[in-house]
């Protein structure tokens, strides 16, 4: 980068910009399998961790407009723009289109011959459509959170930017002249029709940076829509609702971090849950409840490689902790506890901005259904299971006899500890898979213990989770609120009779705002409607016979993902603005679960 004008200011915002900050419902995703960039919808890359989706992002400026730190592209003037991800990849096509001109803008995070590269590599590709359109960009390297300061190293072999440990390389083709100042750069070009154009940003984390030539960069993003494609070639599903399952499968693979297996639960943190903030997680860990859902539907699709890492990793994550149920582990499968603030203003002003989550050591029943329930469809594909995991399982289904009597903190990881209905069911579905996987010649152990354990978690949910007279499942024994979690029994068939049918016209008639429901009773007070929640619901609709009003519902619910087919975790029941952390594993596997139980239940009937 040795061409540079001192004229060239960074690249502009757009209108679509408040304070820097633009809507959540902007943000496409891209990712290599180890680290995940968001991209907004006027060009720029507003979050980038570096190496991998947990580090500290170097590239911020969603969480702290002024100092984060981006990677903007886009025309210099007014300009339509129109996106999408190229079919079966994600991989990001923005169209711009101006008076003079229109171009494309294909976004990667590039992969090598043999799948994820040992460093992360973005490339941003600019080909020439008609015309002529004046393209500005800008790479703007931020503080990781107000923690460090980037710095310019130049070398004989080009100029890098340095923070703390991360090293950022910037190779062009097409872009100059160049305009730096410090670590900060940016410029501007034009595009003519057929012109090919390349930005790339490559990074690594304490080891020596490779930097690519511009021209195997663009051939490298040809090899990852062709990667991307091969993987989409094996995904089977033909049914309802397919283009929406498939983009949400392409989704949860970017959640999967390809190191270890483990599946993260959305690649941000602190993203607000309302506009009044306070709920603000870390959700870069590996839940094990959404390991559980992700498992069932990629073995339903086909998908080999990915399910048994997934399994795989929790069970040996859980075998070498030797401890109780975990509810979720990083994403090497170490346990966290602890959350540090960041002193940085959060998306739109809305903090606080977390590190870290508290719940690790909360007891969460339910998790014991959770884990049984990937055993049991890994072993329903005809998988086996080894002896230490068949020893684990053993361990883990007496611990659920002993336990379920317990107070806990339910599915929602609540501060207040009841007798939660949903979690009792969640023991009582661990050990029915127990039984399921006795019998299957898989695991050993006192098959009659468990048994009698599963028939006393049915009469106690009966006696003391039902009330007769509120017609409904309540959420603990003495309480009229009612909990959505209690939906997911529908579809593990303990109750799709009468009572699931009467709990789920309660839930329509309480939590429900059109197609969107809150988590729990009260919750319309203190935050927006759960994703999730309306897909269980559209699910259970389907179970308890209901099959019209669940595909009314889905189609719905499908209808509210952005531009390009994703979600985040909740919506706001004012406007369907986007709230909480994007892209949400739950709520893409919530409407995978939704679209196969309602293909499923009408296949049947």
């Amino acid at each position: 980068m040795t061409e540079r004008t001192r004229d060239t200011p960074d690249a502009n915002d757009n209108e679509e910009r408040t304070d820097g900050y633009v809507p959540l419902r902007s943000y496409g995703a891209i990712g290599d399998g180890r680290t995940v960039a968001l991209v907004a919808r006027d060009g720029r890359i507003d979050r980038l961790p570096i190496p991998s989706m947990d580090s500290p992002p170097v590239f911020a400026s969603i969480l702290d407009a002024e100092h984060g730190g981006h990677i903007a592209l886009r025309p210099t003037g007014d300009a339509s723009v129109e996106r999408e991800y190229l079919p079966g990849t994600n991989v990001l096509v923005t169209t711009w289109t101006t008076e003079s001109g229109s171009c494309t803008v294909t976004d990667a995070m590039v992969t090598g011959v043999a799948g994820r590269l040992p460093w992360a590599e973005i490339g941003r590709c600019v080909q020439g459509v008609s015309g002529t359109v004046e393209m500005e960009w800008a790479v703007v390297p931020g503080t990781l959170l107000n923690t460090a300061e980037p710095r310019r190293i130049d070398t004989a072999n080009g100029t890098v930017i340095g923070i703390d440990g991360v090293t950022i390389g910037i190779v062009q083709h097409g872009f100059e002249p160049v305009h730096d100042d410090g670590p900060r750069f940016s410029g501007r070009f034009t595009t003519n029709e057929g012109s090919k154009s390349i930005l790339t940003i490559v990074g690594t984390e304490n080891e020596p940076i490779f930097m690519p030539e511009p021209e195997r960069t663009l051939d490298a993003v040809d090899r990852t829509i062709e990667n991307w494609s091969t993987w989409s070639e094996t995904f089977s599903y033909d049914g309802p609702w397919a283009d929406a399952v498939q983009r949400s499968a392409l989704a949860l693979k970017l959640l999967i971090y390809s190191p270890t297996g483990a599946i993260a639960a959305a690649p941000t943190t602190s993203l607000p849950e309302d506009r009044t903030g306070g709920k603000n997680w870390d959700y870069r860990f590996a839940w094990v409840r959404d390991l559980s859902y992700t498992v069932h539907a990629l073995t339903r699709f086909g998908l080999r490689e990915e399910t048994h890492a997934a399994v795989s990793w929790v069970m040996r994550t859980i075998a070498e902790h030797d401890e109780t149920m975990p509810i979720f582990y990083d994403l090497n499968g170490a346990k966290t506890d602890g959350v540090e603030e960041r002193d940085v203003p959060g998306w739109n002003g809305i903090g606080p901005v977390t590190i870290g989550n508290r719940a690790g050591d909360q007891l969460q029943l339910g998790v014991w259904g959770d884990v049984f329930e990937i055993l049991r469809q890994y072993v329903k594909a005809g998988n086996v299971l080894d002896r230490q995991t068949a020893g684990v399982l053993e361990r883990l289904a007496d611990d659920a006899c002993h336990r379920w009597p317990e107070q806990d903190s339910g599915m929602w990881e609540l501060q207040e500890a009841q007798h939660y209905v949903s979690s009792k069911i969640g023991c009582w579905q661990a050990l029915d898979a127990a039984v399921e996987l006795h019998d299957a010649g898989m695991i050993d152990g006192p098959r009659d213990k468990w048994i009698e354990n599963r028939e006393l978690i049915e009469q106690w949910v009966a006696e003391h989770g039902w009330d007769e007279e509120r017609g409904y499942y309540v959420m603990y024994p003495g309480s009229d609120a009612l909990d959505t979690s209690i939906l997911l029994h529908a579809m593990s068939s303990f109750d799709r009779g009468p009572r699931m049918a009467s709990t789920i016209r309660a839930i329509e008639a309480q939590l429900q705002r059109g197609p969107l429901v809150y988590r729990y009773s009260g919750m319309d007070q203190e935050e927006s409607p759960f994703v999730a929640c309306s897909f269980w619901l559209a699910a259970a609709m389907a179970c308890t016979g209901r099959v019209d009003d669940a595909r009314t519902l889905m189609d719905e619910m499908v209808a509210q993902a952005n531009d390009v087919g994703l979600f985040s975790e909740m919506l706001s029941a004012e406007d369907g603005a986007f709230m909480g952390n994007i892209p949400q594993g739950l709520s893409h596997l919530a409407l995978i679960q939704a679209a196969l139980t309602i293909e499923e239940v009408a296949a049947e009937s």
